[in-house]
């Protein structure tokens, strides 16, 4: 973020969204390319679940998940229900998708294809990684995508290359 510059508010951002739940892909993702702060920049408090926290193991991630006091670790009220979502889905996905349900959150940040779409079909409100960049750039906390995008794809982040043109299309960078 460049000097003390707070984001603006948008559809997303701290002042439109009460809660904010996070799968484990967007915290190693973003952690893995120096960005990790970003997600402080757009909202005040993000929480995650037990098997969240277990799925982060890289050394990179796990010191930006300690020193992150705005992220929250939450206890999972209904574990029936994730045992229902783990017959397709891994325990994280799972997990995150019922604590964005518990908390009735505003959004809940998942890359994955499969959680994605379960977490809609609950009604949830889904946003990924390249997301979170497209917002960062709305709110100013980030003046480019294309340098980020390139650095999530050189860390071996997934993504084709229409999808990788449609987001630079979306920032205006294309």
């Amino acid at each position: 973020m460049s000097g003390s510059r707070k984001p603006q508010p948008s559809s997303y951002g701290p002042t439109a969204v009460s809660e904010v739940v996070s799968n484990t892909g967007p915290l190693i993702a973003l952690a893995g390319i120096g960005r990790f702060s970003l997600l402080h920049d757009l909202f005040v408090t993000i929480h995650i679940p037990a098997a969240v926290f277990a799925e982060v193991q890289d050394e990179t991630s796990r010191a930006a998940l300690a020193s992150a006091n705005w992220l929250k670790l939450r206890t999972i009220s209904s574990p029936l229900a994730v045992q229902i979502l783990r017959d397709e889905l891994d325990a994280g996905e799972s997990e995150a998708i019922v604590l964005a349900t518990e908390l009735q959150a505003g959004l809940l940040l998942v890359d994955e294809r499969a959680a994605t779409a379960k977490a809609r079909n609950r009604g949830l409100t889904t946003i990924g990684t390249l997301g979170v960049l497209l917002m960062a750039k709305e709110q100013g906390c980030l003046a480019a995508v294309k340098p980020a995008i390139d650095d999530l794809r050189r860390a071996g982040f997934h993504m084709s290359e229409s999808l990788y043109h449609m987001v630079l299309a979306s920032a205006g960078e294309e």
